[in-house]
């Protein structure tokens, strides 16, 4: 039997999970977290290594499934959704995390004109106070579906993605300029936003700063968002172009991403070239029958495991309870017993009913007897 790194990656997943529920807690200290580095290359291995990290390297969405991204294949497949989120403070003294989770968008007051199924999700991190998250959150719809422009879906083509992509740029902007004029924010006071929008069997992820969504493709983790940090070689050379500098991993040595909303202490006069930027990055998916689940999830989760080990411990929980909010509750659980030192905030939408794990069979042992014991218990049954 021929292992893939995913089978590997489950059932060590479901080793650890079951160690945790049957043994006293102090096992769990046996696991430790060596680096709290996340890897975003694709490396496909030659061969499959049985140790386990929680941060092995996951698909990427540039590597080897480009093809199912984009695929332009004239499937009638059409996502079952629902979706269950849970968050928690973890070690902070205030909860600075706003979420947003919509399953169907045409039972919303906002009047849409989109294929079904459409929903809307959202996460917003918020620094520096609660407030800017806040105000993003009470204000997204009218932010994304009514001050925008939105294009006419009649029929899905690179100009209606093209179109739509500008519309949630100019939501980001907007959400951006309406915090530096908003008197219940602090200028010192931002945060990050990633929205996935789901319509019909396309999904359109925008990220601007350091939350993630992963997609689970057949148990494989492909990353929908690139974390906007000053370690990723292109936001860093574009820092630097706009006058900008890195000391110590932290953007102009206080912020340690680069893309956010608000922190307008930061940024240059509208309409200037700044090193801190709202503008969000996008990225598709062509969903199908091999898509399961999405995860979006703040930087709180994503410090302390991989996306690969998101999507196994998700795809394990499904099986056994088919419930994502009792996963999305599991990954944040996870994440508070590795020492993040975030808010956390979970979102699980699933996309398709999980095959549940096959009912196990009893195994019945066969015993071998001698004449003398067969005789004793014929007689102690009361036989001849």
């Amino acid at each position: 039997m021929v292992l893939s790194p995913t089978m590997v990656t489950e059932a060590e997943v479901s080793m650890q999970y079951r160690l945790r529920v049957s043994k006293e807690p102090a096992v769990v200290h046996q696991i430790d977290v060596a680096s709290s580095t996340i890897l975003h290359e694709v490396r496909v291995a030659d061969s499959v290594s049985t140790e386990f990290t929680r941060f092995d390297s996951v698909s990427s969405y540039s590597e080897n499934v480009q093809e199912a991204i984009t695929g332009t294949s004239k499937s009638k497949y059409l996502p079952s959704i629902r979706s269950g989120s849970y968050s928690d403070i973890g070690s902070r003294m205030s909860m600075e995390d706003e979420h947003i989770m919509i399953d169907d968008l045409s039972s919303h007051p906002v009047s849409l004109n989109f294929c079904t199924p459409g929903a809307f999700y959202a996460v917003f991190d918020g620094h520096g106070g609660p407030e800017a998250a806040t105000y993003v959150k009470r204000n997204a719809m009218r932010l994304f579906f009514e001050d925008t422009l939105l294009p006419d879906a009649l029929e899905f083509d690179n100009l209606f993605q093209k179109r739509l992509e500008d519309s949630h740029r100019e939501a980001f902007l907007q959400a951006d300029h309406a915090l530096a004029n908003e008197p219940t924010v602090s200028s010192s006071c931002g945060t990050t936003a990633l929205t996935a929008l789901i319509l019909g069997r396309h999904l359109l992820v925008a990220n601007a700063g350091d939350c993630r969504a992963v997609l689970c493709r057949r148990g494989t983790a492909i990353e929908m968002s690139q974390d906007h940090r000053p370690s990723y070689a292109p936001e860093q050379k574009r820092v630097l172009e706009s006058g900008g500098f890195v000391l110590d991993g932290y953007l102009n040595g206080c912020l340690s991403i680069t893309r956010a909303l608000g922190d307008w202490d930061m940024k240059l006069p509208l309409g200037s070239c700044s090193p801190l930027i709202a503008e969000p990055d996008f990225r598709w998916a062509t969903l199908c029958e091999e898509d399961e689940f999405l995860i979006i999830a703040c930087d709180g989760l994503w410090d302390v495991m991989s996306s690969q080990y998101a999507v196994s411990l998700v795809r394990q929980g499904l099986r056994r309870h088919n419930d994502p909010q009792q996963c999305a509750r599991e990954l944040v659980m996870d994440a508070l017993r590795l020492k993040t030192s975030d808010n956390v905030t979970v979102l699980v939408v699933c996309l398709s009913t999980p095959e549940p794990y096959p009912p196990l069979r009893r195994r019945l042992r066969c015993f071998n007897i001698s004449e003398e014991a067969r005789n004793r218990l014929r007689n102690f049954l009361g036989g001849n």
